[in-house]
C-alpha cells in the first residue's frame, strides 16, 4: 500500500531468529496490507539448506547471496510501485544495512521477539522444517538486537497471532506504513 506523502511502496522485513513465527505472521501481515508475502527461507541457496539441515550454523560468507537475493525481490517489487513483505532472521545489522540498501532506504523491520524458552516450545511444535532446534542457540548468539535502528518496531510474539498484529500494524502507523 503506497504511503500518500512519499508516493512509494514499501518493503517490510519480518525478522527474528527461527521459531519466532516470520512465516505465519509475516503472512497475516501481507493479508491486512495487502501485500505480496515472500517466504525468505525459499531463496536460501541449496547449499544453506543442506548445511542448517545437517545442524551446521551459516557463516556470513553462506549469507551473502541469499541476502542478495532478498534484496533483488524487494528491489523489483519497489520498482514496480508495489509494496512487499519478506520473512528473513535478518540477524545482524550488517544484514539489515544490506538489506536497506537494496531496497533504497524504503525498509521497515518488524522484530518478531521472543524468549528462549518460547522460542524453544514453537521450534519443537514445528513440522516438516528445515531447521533443527539445535540451531536455536547459534542464532541466539548471532542476534543484534535492532533495538534504536531507525524503521524496527519491536513486537513481543508471547501473543496471538491477531494481538501481534495489531501490535505490529499499529507501530507501522508511526512510520506512515499502513496509512
Amino acid at each position: 500500500m503506497p504511503d500518500e506523502r512519499t508516493n512509494k511502496a514499501h518493503a517490510i522485513i519480518v525478522m527474528g531468529v527461527s521459531g519466532c513465527g516470520k512465516s505465519s505472521f509475516g503472512e497475516k501481515l501481507a493479508d491486512a496490507l495487502h501485500l505480496q508475502f515472500v517466504e525468505g527461507d525459499a531463496l536460501h541457496p541449496a547449499s544453506n539448506v543442506e548445511k542448517m539441515s545437517k545442524g551446521i550454523p551459516l557463516t556470513d560468507e553462506d549469507r551473502m547471496p541469499w541476502l542478495d537475493r532478498i534484496g533483488e525481490e524487494m528491489k523489483a517489487s519497489l520498482a514496480k510501485g508495489e509494496g512487499i513483505i519478506v520473512s528473513c532472521s535478518a540477524l545482524k545489522r550488517i544484514y539489515r544495512d544490506r538489506l536497506r540498501a537494496a531496497a533504497g532506504g524504503n525498509l521497515f523491520f518488524v522484530y518478531l521477539e521472543g524468549s528462549r524458552a518460547l522460542l524453544t516450545q514453537r521450534m519443537g511444535e514445528r513440522k516438516g522444517h528445515f531447521m533443527p532446534v539445535s540451531l536455536l542457540e547459534s542464532q541466539l548468539a548471532t542476534l543484534e538486537v535492532p533495538t534504536g535502528e531507525q524503521g524496527v518496531v519491536t513486537v513481543d510474539i508471547d501473543d496471538t497471532v491477531e494481538g501481534i498484529s495489531a501490535t505490529a500494524l499499529k507501530g507501522l502507523s508511526v512510520f506512515g506504513v499502513t496509512d
